[in-house]
């Protein structure tokens, strides 16, 4: 944040209220999310989507697996893989 609009906080606070209460509709309606601490904010705001969108659970079909084909000329590759980090 530079220093002027620091100093021009209230300003764009208006702008931003005056903004929500005309767009701000049932059917597309805005959210505000502390922010903060941004990554509490980020999970905060994923969490909130996620909730908006239906969803059943549903049962899963028992599968039975067909056998793997075999290993043959494959080798791992050599150059290293990137994997995603496992947080959860």
């Amino acid at each position: 944040m530079d220093l002027k609009s620091y100093s021009r906080w209230y300003d764009y606070s208006r702008a931003r209220d005056e903004m929500f209460a005309a767009t701000d509709l049932e059917f597309a309606p805005w959210y505000v999310a502390r922010s903060d601490d941004k990554r509490r904010a980020r999970l905060n705001i994923i969490a909130h989507l996620l909730s908006k969108i239906p969803y059943e659970r549903t049962k899963p079909e028992k599968i039975k697996l067909p056998e793997r084909q075999k290993r043959r000329a494959y080798r791992e590759p050599e150059h290293p893989l990137r994997y995603v980090q496992e947080r959860f």
